[in-house]
């Protein structure tokens, strides 16, 4: 698939989100839309986590409205998120640790699973036919992900980098239209960040997904992105193409240092 931005997909029209008396969020709105590599970035405390989690349903904003591919969203839960085509990675690896590669990439697949917990147990007709087509699906990630080498190794014994893009594998083995990355490269050396820049970008391009994605590391930011919104103490201080926010001066006072 050849890439190419479409229309708005995802509109956040004025979300505001507390926590008892903290504001974590204040009147913020931003669209994505479809095929695009849309970054939030900002300091740490900006908000940026927070909004993922209203994206995708773990937290419910007390103000604003959040309108997916036309229809407005009250009270999206995880769940519903992930059966509508939005998938997630996040900060922090939450990978199943003791399972192996291949089946924390299946566990990717369950909300695409249509047969009962019992035909699977007894392996009926239906079940062993999606337990089949799951596989193959999944196999496709491995390879596109370049980890068929790995692929019976339990997650706990690979190196950091490698957990990162099993992570990666396991939001894609859901077949999303809408990727959120919550920091997909910290922590990994040059040559790691150089294979997961490539991996995003033939993701957003070869599969046509469209990639939300929050990241500290400006150079990534500006090579990758299509458009970058950034956030301050919660508050939306910059939008637009990676250059204009490159020189907007409120965005470099606070994200980059005013002595930059």
């Amino acid at each position: 698939m050849s890439r190419t931005i479409g229309d708005v997909i995802l509109d956040l029209q004025n979300i505001s989100l507390r926590f008892g008396g903290v504001k974590a969020l204040t009147d913020i709105s931003f669209d994505v839309r479809e095929h695009e590599i849309r970054a939030i970035i900002g300091p740490n405390g900006a908000g940026k986590s927070s909004m993922l989690n209203v994206i995708n349903g773990v937290y419910h904003p007390q103000e604003g409205t959040i309108i997916f591919r036309g229809e407005e969203r009250k009270k999206m839960e995880p769940h519903q998120a992930a059966t509508q085509g939005i998938a997630r990675t996040f900060q922090n690896i939450a990978l199943f640790k003791g399972m192996s590669v291949l089946d924390n990439l299946m566990t990717g697949r369950l909300t695409l699973m249509k047969s009962h917990f019992f035909e699977h147990a007894l392996w009926l007709g239906r079940a062993k036919k999606e337990e089949l087509e799951h596989r193959k699906k999944v196999e496709e990630v491995i390879d596109f992900l370049e980890i068929q080498h790995i692929r019976k190794t339990p997650v706990s014994r690979l190196p950091y980098g490698l957990q990162k893009r099993v992570e990666l594998g396991r939001a894609l083995a859901a077949q999303p239209s809408m990727l959120l990355l919550d920091e997909p490269m910290a922590g990994m050396n040059v040559e790691e960040k150089q294979d997961m820049c490539r991996f995003i970008l033939d993701v957003n391009d070869q599969m046509g997904t469209t990639i939300v994605l929050i990241e500290h590391d400006m150079g990534v930011v500006m090579d990758i992105s299509d458009r970058v919104v950034v956030l301050d103490y919660g508050k939306k201080i910059g939008d637009g193409v990676p250059e204009d926010v490159k020189n907007n001066p409120e965005v470099i006072k606070a994200y980059l240092g005013a002595g930059h």
